[in-house]
């Protein structure tokens, strides 16, 4: 299908400008066919890649998720390379004497005009372009147009040759017919594989991560068993990023959680991947040792893929609130699904519950300029016993270490608090969070 091969070109033309921002398609040598072409201007990339043959490398690690076939040729000029990029073995010609000398042995049938003129050339025994050069121009002319004179001359290098650079689409849309009907999402996260390195193409084409991307899977229309209830003509699959990314192995892996939850509600035939919401900025640095950053990426994609595979509002974090009553001094809140959520200050977890025993030293706030330790996460009260005026633990006696921190509130809202508050150690070594009421438990804030 012309049209499909031609959508199925532009990835490669967007993977291309990742290592130069001149690329363009070379037009098909049959009319009314779709261009198979891609070519690069890459002489002022060279320095920059480590010369020709490295650039050659990372331009195939890059072209290889695509699943092209790719033969890659080089040469002095555009319209050089793209010829002898057809031909079985292509060559690399450093200068413009290789490219010419190359030139010469490539087939008549592989330029535009020769292929229209091919039985005529075969019967003057003009089998190869070298076999053009010896020739009258007046007399090609007239008798093969001035169409072919052109495309040698711009392969010779005699002519100009400029070239319309492609240009990126402000918005990433790519669809992609299966081989055959997809009736798990198993198969469906294949064909997607394919869409989300096209994705990665044309991220990088703009040295952008994207937050958000959207998958349509366009369903086989037929009537469920339901009379007069059609089956939906395709199902919307959205994944949101907590932080930007263009790492196809991380956002194949969301994708498969959300795929995990998803019942298709009919066969699968084309696929489509759309994306709009990117942002551009230089590319992480690469680091030799752990750093709060890479820790912090860690963390991030760990809150991703739990929300793939859970739902987003069931993984929540812990925010502080302005209350000194611990069992109030923080709440719930859905975790960083989107860009620019959970980097507020207040987002340090603390304790959630009233409770006696210190789960972990964490830090909490500070409060009239004293730092008191307090329990990171709380777990519900238990009453303890006393010998001697000591709290007692699991029967043996505890060892007060601090305290008390005076705790007075919460007169405004019928939860009045008045409590001591203790860290205390225990036998093994555990430290206790306890504290003793003030006030009668039956007692109600006027």
């Amino acid at each position: 299908d012309e049209a499909r091969d031609a959508a199925a070109l532009w990835p490669v033309a967007h993977a291309a400008l990742a290592f130069t921002p001149s690329v363009s398609l070379q037009p098909a040598a049959e009319p009314g066919a779709s261009p198979d072409t891609v070519l690069l201007e890459v002489r002022a990339s060279l320095r920059y890649f480590g010369g020709l043959e490295r650039l050659r490398r990372y331009l195939a690690a890059t072209l290889h998720p695509l699943g092209h076939a790719v033969r890659v040729a080089s040469a002095a000029t555009a319209q050089g390379a793209a010829l002898l990029a057809r031909v079985e073995s292509p060559p690399q010609c450093p200068d413009l004497g290789a490219t010419r000398r190359a030139l010469e042995d490539v087939p008549v049938w592989l330029l535009g005009p020769g292929r229209e003129h091919w039985e005529v050339l075969q019967g003057m025994g003009l089998h190869h372009l070298g076999d053009l050069l010896g020739l009258p121009r007046a007399g090609l002319a007239r008798r093969f147009g001035e169409a072919m004179l052109a495309e040698i001359d711009a392969a010779f290098g005699h002519r100009p040759d400029p070239r319309q650079p492609v240009a990126l689409p402000p918005a990433f849309e790519s669809r992609l017919e299966l081989f055959a009907r997809a009736d798990t999402t198993e198969q469906v996260l294949q064909g997607a594989a394919v869409l989300l390195e096209r994705l990665i193409a044309w991220l990088s084409a703009q040295h952008a991560f994207v937050r958000r991307f959207r998958l349509l899977m366009h369903h086989e229309a037929r009537w469920s068993s339901r009379e007069g209830d059609r089956t939906p003509q395709a199902t919307a699959l959205e994944i949101a990023l907590a932080e930007p990314s263009r790492d196809s192995a991380h956002l194949l892996v969301l994708l498969r959680e959300r795929l995990a939850r998803v019942q298709l509600p009919a066969p699968t035939l084309e696929l489509c991947l759309q994306a709009e919401d990117v942002l551009k900025k230089a590319p992480p640095n690469a680091e030799l040792f752990a750093t709060t950053g890479s820790e912090h990426e860690g963390l991030t994609r760990l809150i991703e893929r739990l929300q793939a595979r859970l739902g987003a509002g069931q993984v929540q974090r812990l925010v502080r609130v302005q209350d000194h009553r611990p069992e109030r001094a923080s709440k719930t809140r859905v975790a960083a699904a989107a860009p620019g959520q959970g980097k507020n200050a207040d987002s340090k977890p603390v304790e959630t519950k009233r409770g006696r025993r210190m789960a972990a030293a964490g830090e909490a706030g500070v409060e009239n300029g004293t730092v008191a330790p307090r329990p990171v996460w709380l777990q519900p009260p238990e009453p303890l016993n006393e010998q001697g005026s000591r709290p007692l633990f699991e029967g043996r006696p505890l060892q007060l270490l601090s305290g008390p921190e005076r705790i007075e509130a919460g007169w405004w809202d019928s939860a009045l608090a008045g409590r001591d508050y203790f860290i205390a150690e225990a036998a093994d070594g555990a430290l206790i969070w306890i504290y003793r009421e003030r006030l009668p438990l039956a007692r109600e804030a006027g």
